[in-house]
């Protein structure tokens, strides 16, 4: 076993393979439990959906479905080079390592500038639920509960996305320093299973919120 693998072992672990196998088994149950916390949210959607259709279509429509459609490119991007820097942890290629987190650190923060002009343009529009919260009477209460939604369910995704982005950085200082090997590459395989979450969770989102209505 190489020095660093060696030093990377728990003391509770019989082997990297056996810590490999709990980290991954740690995040698959963390994630089980996210998509219950996000099937819940998007269930009451759906029923409220169901009862007030043409006002959620409504409010749907002022939603920026071109800025939805580039966040989510951005998205798919991210999980490409997620996916490259997880293989370049398993063939050692440092440098692959640290381009693909770099990328995908970079696509992430591209993310959320576009959501905050996407949130800024909601506020210019008076669509922040609240006091001062306008729209067109006839469909201002069920486009009052179609934004609460819209924010509190970008809001929680760009919550992990934001966690996924400092996981990420950490893993990245670590790769300039070497800290992976074909051996040992457990935190890269976890990050990337997270991140490709954050990505299939908001691909749920964007037809859930920015789709319906729009024929």
């Amino acid at each position: 076993m190489a020095e660093t693998e060696r030093l990377a072992l728990a003391g509770h672990f019989d082997d990297l393979e056996q810590q490999h196998e709990a980290g991954r088994l740690g995040m698959w149950t963390f994630l089980a439990s996210e998509v219950m916390f996000f099937g819940g949210a998007v269930a009451a959607f759906a029923v409220y959906r169901f009862l007030e259709l043409e006002g959620f279509s409504a409010a749907s429509r002022r939603l920026d479905l071109a800025l939805g459609s580039i966040n989510t490119v951005v998205l798919i991007g991210s999980s490409l080079t997620m996916a490259l820097a997880v293989r370049a942890g398993q063939t050692g290629s440092r440098r692959g390592q640290v381009a693909g987190l770099a990328a995908t650190f970079l696509l992430g923060a591209a993310f959320l500038v576009i959501k905050g002009f996407e949130y800024a343009h909601k506020a210019h529009d008076h669509l922040i639920p609240g006091p001062g919260f306008e729209f067109a009477a006839e469909h201002a209460r069920p486009a009052f509960v179609f934004f609460s939604f819209y924010f509190a369910l970008t809001g929680i995704h760009a919550l992990h996305l934001i966690v996924g982005l400092g996981v990420i950085l950490v893993a990245l200082a670590r790769a300039r320093r070497g800290a992976f090997t074909p051996g040992h590459h457990s935190m890269l395989e976890v990050t990337g299973l997270y991140w490709h979450f954050v990505d299939v969770a908001w691909i749920f989102l964007l037809p859930l919120l920015y789709l319906i209505g729009r024929h």
